[in-house]
C-alpha cells in the first residue's frame, strides 16, 4: 500500500526590501509540476475544480486518458465516474460529489480524507475503490486549490 511522507523546512523569509519574491505567488506551479512528476497517484486542482496536474499513476488508477488530455477539464462531469457504494452503483448527487475529499479540502480550507468508488470499466468487478486524502494549497493565507493523494484499498 502507498504511503505518505512528508518532511518540515525552514519557513520562507523574504529577504531585502520587502518585494515578494515569487516563491508564494508560484506555489500553485510548483506543486503542478511536482504532481506531474510524481511516481504516486496525486492530483492537483485549482478553486474551480478544474485539474492543474495528475500524475500518469493517478490516470491508470482512477480509469483516465493520459495526464495531457485530462489537465484543465473539470474533476467532476467528465470522464471521472463516480458511484455510491450501494448494490446499484448510482452516480453520485451533485450534493454527495460536493463532499469528496479534493472538493471538502477546497470547501473547509482543512485536510479532508474518504473513500471513493470508481467506475473504470462496464462491471461492477471493474469499480475500484481509492483512499483519498487531500490538503488545501494556500497562497496568502487563502485556498488556492487542492492537492490529493490516493491509494487503492
Amino acid at each position: 500500500m502507498a504511503h505518505v511522507e512528508l518532511s518540515l523546512t525552514e519557513a520562507f523569509v523574504p529577504q531585502g526590501d520587502g518585494t515578494s519574491s515569487g516563491y508564494e505567488s508560484d506555489s500553485f506551479a510548483h506543486w503542478s509540476a511536482t504532481v506531474s512528476r510524481a511516481a504516486e497517484p496525486c492530483l492537483l486542482i485549482d478553486l474551480r475544480a478544474t485539474i492543474g496536474a495528475i500524475s500518469v499513476s493517478c490516470c491508470t488508477l482512477l480509469g483516465l486518458k493520459p495526464p495531457t488530455e485530462v489537465i484543465g477539464q473539470p474533476l467532476l462531469g467528465g470522464e471521472l465516474r463516480l458511484l455510491d457504494f450501494t448494490a446499484a452503483r448510482g452516480e453520485l448527487t451533485e450534493q454527495e460529489a460536493d463532499k469528496i475529499p479534493p472538493l471538502l479540502a477546497l470547501s473547509s480550507g482543512r485536510l479532508a480524507r474518504g473513500l471513493l468508488r470508481v467506475q473504470t470499466g462496464a462491471t461492477p468487478a471493474a469499480d475500484t475503490t481509492v483512499d483519498a486524502i487531500a490538503t488545501p494549497l494556500l497562497v496568502g493565507g487563502a485556498v488556492a486549490g487542492s492537492l490529493t493523494f490516493l491509494a487503492r484499498v
